[in-house]
């Protein structure tokens, strides 16, 4: 149940992150440029690991990066408290809602969007690597056409 993974360095940028951001949503306005600095580093290292900007982790970061920013205005701050509980149930069980609404992006999903497919994307448990692994097939229709 729990996916604590304490020895990739991606973890700890997540446990920073997430820390840093609840400082923020606590009253630490400060903390969420230092969250938007981190992810910013976080998304360089991982597009020079990935070699491309198109690399599914780097896709995550960025939308991830893309959230804080809508976030920073003063009437939006509420906004931090998803990323802020949505970082947390990243780091202790695995499961990363951006890494699931990112996969359903057209160019990385293999079949058409379906309430099937997001009821799966959503709903399977968290796997270790990234969600476009863990999936579960979508069942082989059997019926011939006549």
């Amino acid at each position: 149940m729990f996916m604590i993974d304490y020895k990739e360095l991606s973890w700890w940028y997540w446990l920073v992150t997430a820390c840093l951001l609840t400082a923020g949503v606590a009253g630490y306005e400060s903390a969420f440029v230092l969250a938007i600095g981190l992810t910013i580093v976080q998304l360089a290292h991982f597009t020079l690991r990935e070699g491309s900007i198109a690399a599914f982790p780097v896709q995550v970061r960025f939308w991830y990066l893309m959230l804080l920013f809508v976030a920073l205005p003063e009437p939006m701050q509420w906004l931090y408290w998803v990323p802020t509980i949505g970082t947390w149930a990243q780091i202790i069980f695995g499961y990363c809602t951006m890494a699931r609404c990112v996969s359903l992006a057209p160019w990385n999903r293999s079949e058409p969007f379906s309430t099937a497919l997001v009821a799966r994307t959503f709903l399977s448990p968290p796997v270790r690597g990234n969600i476009l692994q863990g999936l579960p097939a979508r069942p082989v229709d059997t019926t011939v056409a006549e």
